[in-house]
């Protein structure tokens, strides 16, 4: 079982789109939050220390995680998405980018 975690700002559009999409794979848990202090879903330590891999989807994101988290990040692969905050919540256009950078990674084939 891979454990990702999505995070993006606000954990409302992106992070939250991301963690249904790759839910429906099997052998994979999911789970998202945002980086920003009045985030839906702020994240946690508790969320970093679960993960398997942590997904960004910003470089900014990627800069504030390790400010903020450093020492829960020892031995965890963080990637940056590059996906900009343009897309509104399970927009097709988002789902199809987020299917398209995430599951090369995770060695599993585009739908």
């Amino acid at each position: 079982m891979k454990k990702l975690l999505f995070l993006c700002s606000q954990n409302r559009l992106r992070s939250p789109t991301a963690e249904v999409v790759f839910s429906e794979y099997a052998g994979i848990e999911t789970d998202s939050a945002g980086l920003d202090r009045y985030a839906e879903v702020p994240v946690s330590t508790e969320a970093i220390e679960w993960a398997d891999i942590i997904f960004v989807m910003e470089k900014t994101h990627k800069q504030k995680l390790a400010q903020n988290f450093q020492p829960f990040l020892k031995d965890k692969r963080v990637i940056c998405l590059n996906i900009p905050d343009e897309y509104e919540y399970m927009e097709p256009a988002l789902i199809k980018l987020l299917k398209q950078k995430v599951l090369p990674i995770l060695k599993i084939g585009i739908e």
